[in-house]
């Protein structure tokens, strides 16, 4: 017989074999544990979004303050005649 079906004989009987028995409360923990995540996630992309709402708006009253966008004054005048 090949590799591939010695592979096959092998997971038929494993498959075949007897089961083991599942928690009885393993579908409400999963479920609980799956509420928690999609909870967390939830959270945290809302968190980001704060905090990025946060910052654009700082940047922008910053901006409107400072004007960063125009060329500042000069420190000293120009001297003619030199």
């Amino acid at each position: 017989m090949s590799r591939s079906g010695d592979r096959e004989e092998q997971v038929r009987r494993m498959l075949d074999g007897p089961h083991p028995q599942v928690p009885a409360e393993l579908s409400r923990r999963a479920a609980e544990r799956g509420g928690r995540l999609l909870r967390r996630r939830l959270f945290v992309r809302r968190l980001v979004t704060l905090v990025a709402c946060v910052a654009v708006v700082a940047f922008a009253v910053w901006a409107a303050r400072t004007h960063p966008w125009e060329v500042p004054p000069a420190e000293t005048t120009p001297l003619d005649g030199w």
